[in-house]
C-alpha cells in the first residue's frame, strides 16, 4: 500500500474495528470510495476522524416505514389499540394531509433516522382518492433533499383495498411511472384478497417492479392469505423481487410448521420484514393475561434459508404511538422478545438491521476496498455488543462525506 501514500485522500477514520472485539483499523477515503483499509496508515487527508475504537460498518438498512402517516397522534384516537382502529383512524386523518405537512412530518422521522445510522429505507406511501398524490409528492421532495445521507425508495402503497376501490388501481399505476420504485399491497384490507394480489402482480409485471405486502396480519393461522402470494410470484417468475411485512400469525404456529413454511419461502425467494413494535402493540388485544407477543419468529425463518429483515414501521402513529427511527433499538427489542441470548443468534439480529436487510431490497453492503464510503460507527466493540447494549452511533459518512456526527458522551465527575 506504499504507493497510497502519494494521495492526497478526502478522510481518513481512525482506530476503528471492523469485526468483533478486532484489532483497529484506519480506513482511508479517496474520491468517496473506500482505499485503504489497514492499521496505523500513514498518509496525508483533508480530515481525519478518530473513532476511538467504535464498530464501523455499512449502516442500518430500514426495509419497511410509512413516513407518509407518521407523527400524527395529535389528530387521531386510540381507544381500543387494534389494527381495525388503527386502519380507520389514519384513513380518517388522510384528507387532512398537505404536501408540507407530510414533507414536514417525513423530514422528522429521516433525520432521526439518518442520526441513528440508517443509510437506506423503504418507505411505503398510500395512494388512494383519500391520499391523492399529496404524500407520493412530499415523500419524492423527501428523497432528493435527504440523498446526501440516505438513500429511500418510494413504495406505491394500497392500504384501503383494490377491488372496494378502482381508482387506487389507476393512481398506482400512475405513480409507478412518475417515480415510485415499486408497488406494494395490503390484502388484508381488501374484500377480495386474491383478486388484490393479482392486480398488485399485474402492475409489478407492466413496470417491471418489486413487490412488497402487508400480509396475515393476524393471530390465526388458518386465515392467511401466504399461499396466494408464494403462487403468484412463482407464476410470475417474481423470485427475489417479493417481500412481505408482518405476517404475525406464524407466532401462533409450532415451529415445525414454521420452518415447513420458510422453507417454502426460500423455494419461493420471498423476503419476510418483523416490525416488532407495531405487531406487539396491536397484537393480543382480546386478552388481559398472557398475552401473545404477535412478532413473527424471524430467527427461525433465517436459519432455514429465508432473507428476513427487522424494520421500524409506524412511528408515533395510531399503529404505532411510539418510537424514534432506531433500529439498533429494534434489534435489541426483537432478541428480548424472542428470548436470544447465544452469540449466533445475536449476530444474527444485527444482520436484521444491516447486511440482510440490505440483501431484501437487493443493495450492495458492507465495508471494501473498492466499495461506496457509506460508514457508520456505533460505540460498541461489535455487532453483538451493539444489540446487546443498543449501541450509541456515533457518526457517519455517505460517499465519503460526513453526513452527521452525535458527538461523544462526557462525564463530568467532581473535583
Amino acid at each position: 500500500m506504499s504507493s497510497m501514500s502519494d494521495h492526497l485522500f478526502d478522510v481518513v477514520i481512525r482506530n476503528v474495528r471492523i469485526e468483533e472485539d478486532g484489532a483497529l483499523v484506519d480506513i482511508a477515503v479517496h474520491h468517496g470510495v473506500i482505499a485503504v483499509i489497514e492499521p496505523n496508515f500513514r498518509c496525508d487527508a483533508i480530515s481525519d476522524f478518530d473513532g476511538e475504537g467504535s464498530f464501523a460498518f455499512g449502516g442500518f438498512v430500514d426495509t419497511h416505514v410509512h413516513l407518509d402517516k407518521a407523527c400524527i397522534l395529535d389528530r387521531c384516537s386510540i381507544c381500543e389499540g387494534t389494527l381495525a382502529e388503527a386502519v380507520r383512524e389514519t384513513a380518517r386523518a388522510k384528507p387532512g394531509f398537505t404536501e408540507e405537512d407530510v414533507y414536514e412530518r417525513a423530514a422528522r422521522v429521516v433525520e432521526k433516522a439518518i442520526a441513528h445510522g440508517t443509510v437506506r429505507m423503504r418507505t411505503f406511501v398510500e395512494i388512494d382518492p383519500r391520499a391523492g398524490f399529496r404524500s407520493f409528492e412530499a415523500i419524492k421532495r423527501i428523497k432528493a433533499d435527504y440523498s446526501f445521507a440516505i438513500d429511500i425508495e418510494i413504495c406505491a402503497f394500497a392500504q384501503d383495498g383494490l377491488t372496494n376501490e378502482p381508482e387506487t388501481l389507476t393512481m398506482l399505476d400512475a405513480a409507478l411511472a412518475d417515480g415510485a420504485d415499486l408497488i406494494g399491497g395490503c390484502p388484508y384490507t381488501d374484500p377480495n384478497p386474491e383478486a388484490h394480489i393479482a392486480r398488485i402482480f399485474e402492475l409489478a409485471v407492466k413496470h417491471d417492479a418489486a413487490v412488497d405486502f402487508h400480509l396475515d396480519f393476524s393471530l390465526d393461522p388458518n386465515k392467511t392469505d401466504l399461499p396466494a402470494v408464494i403462487a403468484a410470484t412463482k407464476r410470475h417468475g417474481w423470485q427475489g423481487r417479493v417481500s412481505i411485512g408482518h405476517v404475525t400469525n406464524l407466532s401462533a404456529l409450532p415451529e415445525a410448521s414454521v420452518i415447513e413454511i420458510a422453507k417454502n419461502l426460500s423455494e419461493a425467494g420471498i423476503a419476510l420484514a418483523v416490525l416488532p413494535a407495531t405487531d406487539l402493540f396491536l397484537n393480543g388485544r382480546g386478552h388481559d393475561h398472557l398475552v401473545p407477543r404477535g412478532v413473527a419468529p424471524a430467527h427461525i425463518l433465517a436459519a432455514h434459508g429465508v432473507v428476513t429483515s427487522i424494520a421500524t414501521n409506524n412511528v408515533l402513529n395510531p399503529f404505532t404511538p411510539y418510537g424514534d427511527a432506531s433500529l439498533i433499538r429494534m434489534a435489541n427489542l426483537y432478541a428480548n422478545v424472542a428470548q436470544l441470548a447465544r452469540d449466533a443468534e445475536i449476530s444474527g439480529v444485527f444482520d436484521m438491521v444491516a447486511r440482510s436487510a440490505a440483501c431484501q431490497l437487493g443493495v450492495p453492503h458492507g465495508l471494501a476496498v473498492g466499495k461506496e464510503a457509506t460508514i457508520i460507527l456505533i460505540d460498541t466493540a461489535g455487532p453483538k455488543a451493539a444489540v446487546r447494549e443498543i449501541g450509541r452511533v456515533v457518526a457517519g459518512w455517505k460517499g465519503g462525506r460526513q453526513s452527521f456526527h452525535n458527538g461523544h458522551p462526557q462525564i463530568h465527575k467532581p473535583r
